[in-house]
């Protein structure tokens, strides 16, 4: 027996003996008045068999509330039967009980009718409110497993939502990025700089490999974005030669921090292709991160010719930057940050500020 199943039944012995002190202590007080010399565990010996015989028809009430749900019949036949079992099992009881009281004082059983209409009185009736609590607590606990199961299904069509939005993504950007890929390699092979082609189709099949094995993976740490992003520009920087630079000044704690997969890859493509490939001379792409106030604050920036954000197209931004504003609006709601600021002649920053979150340390 594990601990959390002997927790609860040792929360449901608890409770039945609970019900059980309640229902001693109400017929003590009152038995009081017209018998002040009445013991207590006189009372509650009889009373607790009351709790203990409701305790053990728990099962069968639940059976019976599968068998015949309330709704049947347009709720007139489920009440009307559940209304008929709580009486038949209230007389049972309270039959049984006389008849047992008859034995054990020695009394003859042909006065057993007779004390059996003298002694009911109202209060034998909370045996059919026990009957109908049991009821309501057994839909109560099939409501929230019902709503427990709808909150886990719609958790993982969440996640299969944005795996599929990941995936979307990848096949997405990458294309005409694997096309110039090839179409280097096609190049340098042309050119008998055999070296570099073979260096650039391992870069190659090394940034596919981390595609593939990070595909169903959701989020990833900073450090290992960057260590993408590293690959990713080593090959870009095959294709663009000296023209491109890269610099990534990331502080050692920002390394830690748990963010969306490839959430930097469409900026810094975007930094690429409509940054430093529009310029006849030298460009640089930054990345920077750092941690301020326990939130992550992270910057993909280029100095290409920029443009000028307007109220008519703030707005527009591209499928990259959407994707990542969808993204990141899915996985943080209303807790992040995302600014796109430019200047003609001055390049484009984007900016991310993300909850500063970290994976929990693995426990041996």
């Amino acid at each position: 027996m594990t601990k959390l199943r002997a927790i609860h039944w040792v929360g449901i012995v608890a409770l039945w003996f609970a019900i059980g002190m309640l229902l001693s202590l109400e017929v003590y007080f009152n038995l009081r008045v017209s018998n002040p010399s009445v013991r207590f565990w006189e009372v509650a010996e009889l009373q607790f068999y009351r709790a203990a015989f409701w305790a053990v028809l728990v099962p069968l009430v639940v059976l019976l509330r599968r068998a015949v749900p309330l709704q049947v019949g347009h709720w007139f036949g489920g009440v009307a039967f559940h209304l008929l079992m709580s009486l038949s099992l209230m007389a049972a009881y309270y039959l049984l009980r006389i008849f047992l009281v008859t034995l054990s004082m020695g009394e003859p059983l042909a006065e057993f009718w007779a004390s059996a209409r003298a002694s009911f009185y109202g209060r034998n009736l909370i045996d059919m409110a026990f009957y109908w609590a049991v009821i309501g607590v057994a839909y109560a606990l099939r409501v929230r497993e019902s709503y427990q199961r709808e909150s886990l299904r719609s958790a993982q069509l969440e996640s299969k939502l944005i795996e599929t939005e990941l995936k979307a993504l990848k096949h997405q950007l990458n294309p005409h990025f694997l096309f110039n890929t090839m179409n280097t390699i096609s190049v340098l092979v042309r050119e008998q700089r055999n070296d570099d082609a073979v260096r650039l189709i391992a870069r190659l099949s090394a940034l596919l490999r981390m595609s593939l094995d990070n595909t169903r993976v959701q989020t990833v740490t900073l450090r290992q974005e960057l260590d993408f992003l590293t690959r990713y520009l080593e090959i870009q920087t095959a294709r663009f030669g000296d023209k491109l630079k890269f610099r990534a000044d990331i502080e050692p704690t920002a390394l830690d921090a748990v963010i969306p997969n490839l959430i930097l890859q469409p900026s810094v493509e975007n930094a690429i292709l409509h940054g430093i490939a529009q310029k006849t001379e030298p460009g640089i792409v930054e990345i920077t991160g750092r941690v301020r106030s326990g939130r992550l604050e992270l910057e993909v920036r280029d100095d290409g010719p920029g443009f000028e954000i307007t109220a008519d197209s703030a707005g527009d931004e591209g499928i990259g930057l959407t994707n990542t504003r969808v993204r990141l609006d899915r996985h943080y709601g209303k807790e992040y940050q995302m600014v796109v600021k430019s200047e003609r002649g001055r390049g484009v920053t984007v900016s991310l500020v993300l909850p500063f979150q970290t994976n929990p340390p693995a426990h041996s």
